[in-house]
């Protein structure tokens, strides 16, 4: 089972994850793209890096719009270092896209 991060310690790994948010227990992000085949081409390349780290985010979709939510659920549903990991993944995947 992971450890559950404390509040400064996720404070501290959003200042190295610009976009990112932290509410209900959640890292929260919204990614915008230029029409809906790059928003699912983002999450298709997104999906590889999920199942290798066998961590799945909650992701909404609409047109060209993308959020993602991370949590983990053998943590009790609380932030841990595998969301964190998983957050920078996404964000080198998206940096690519831009």
């Amino acid at each position: 089972m992971s450890d559950k991060l404390t509040n400064d310690q996720i404070n501290e790994a959003l200042a190295k994850l610009p976009g990112w948010t932290f509410a209900e227990d959640k890292l929260s992000r919204e990614y915008r793209f230029a029409n809906f085949t790059e928003a699912m081409g983002f999450i298709n390349e997104m999906a590889f890096a999920c199942e290798k780290a066998n961590h799945h985010p909650e992701l909404f979709n609409v047109y060209s719009r993308v959020e993602i939510e991370l949590t983990t659920h053998d943590a009790g549903n609380k932030v841990t270092q595998k969301d964190v990991d998983l957050a920078a993944e996404i964000e080198k995947i998206a940096n690519k896209r831009v």
